[in-house]
């Protein structure tokens, strides 16, 4: 069994930081990963306010806006918002971190080269450091479907101790079309299929996104650009399926919002920041549909292979 897949809480063993700027604001962000104590979850916490720090815990009942990114708030404190909070969320579940403090002193976490790879990075060199308490997971028991749209996710019950995705995306961009892929998050499979997969934009929205006052840090250095047919970036795609392995890490990040980690199956379509929020409150609005139990030891990490989705069926999902 490796340490990864031990059945205990990990934190970090030592705070790491980083600066860089945040994608919608274009202000310059400095951003540490703390430790923390065991059973605390995953704190956000926003520096530089006039009345001191404020922590807002990373859970679905505190996201307080969904467009274009997900945004983490406090009620009455639209001064202490915490956006772009996915990535670095997607980060730190996939490398099994149960309890951290993210610190920034700015309104979102710092978007780095668009993919969660550099938070990765960080939390590697950190070091996990084990726990003494069991870590615990929330295993659905039942179908939980959502729709926004024609966009849907459905949470399913399912064996494995590792969470399952599927995912279709469609866009009418002739660089994107359809795509579809289904990956197991065993350990290690995060990091080598999905947290170097860059955030996605289109120029022709650009200056709409920037005259809304989002998107103001943006760039070919952070994202991928695209005008009709062709990928602006010099250096091409990273997969040739970026695209939906990009929106995989993001459902990766907001999901971890639920607290404990899922222990199911969960089946999207077109789904974004907007329908992952609605997915959790739909699974806690009934108390039937879940559970929260001890985390099994590990299955082994081949259990995590990821596939395009139309040879799902041959594929651990």
């Amino acid at each position: 069994m490796t340490e990864a897949s031990l059945p205990v809480q990990r934190t970090l063993k030592a705070p790491i930081g980083c600066t860089g700027i945040g994608l919608h604001s274009g202000r310059k962000l400095a951003l540490t990963l703390r430790p923390a104590p065991e059973g605390s979850g995953i704190v956000v916490v926003r520096t530089g306010l006039p009345g001191g720090p404020v922590a807002i815990p990373a859970r679905w009942d505190h996201v307080v806006d969904t467009r274009r990114c997900t945004v983490l708030g406090l009620p009455g404190r639209q001064d202490a918002m915490v956006g772009t909070v996915e990535h670095v969320l997607a980060a730190l579940a996939g490398s099994g971190i149960d309890n951290a403090v993210i610190e920034v002193d700015g309104p979102e976490i710092p978007v780095m080269d668009g993919s969660a790879a550099p938070f990765v990075f960080l939390i590697e060199c950190a070091g996990p450091a084990l726990q003494d308490a069991p870590r615990r997971a929330i295993e659905i028991l039942r179908p939980v479907r959502v729709e926004d749209g024609d966009a849907s996710m459905t949470l399913l019950p399912d064996g494995s101790p590792w969470l399952g995705l599927e995912m279709e995306i469609e866009f009418a961009s002739a660089a994107i079309r359809r795509q579809s892929r289904a990956v197991r998050l065993a350990p290690n499979v995060f990091k080598t299929e999905l947290a170097r997969a860059r955030t996605f934009g289109f120029a022709e929205e650009i200056e709409a996104l920037r005259q809304a006052g989002l998107a103001l840090g943006g760039s070919l250095a952070n994202a991928i650009v695209l005008r009709g047919a062709r990928v602006l970036n010099a250096g091409g795609l990273r997969y040739a399926d970026e695209f939906v392995r990009h929106k995989l890490l993001d459902t990766v990040g907001d999901l971890a919002l639920a607290g404990p980690r899922l222990r199911g199956k969960v089946v999207a379509r077109r789904a974004g920041h907007r329908l992952n929020n609605l997915a959790l409150r739909a699974l806690f609005a009934d108390p039937a549909n879940y559970r929260v139990v001890d985390a099994l030891p590990g299955a082994s990490v081949r259990d995590g292979a990821s596939a395009p989705l139309a040879a799902a069926a041959a594929a651990p999902v």
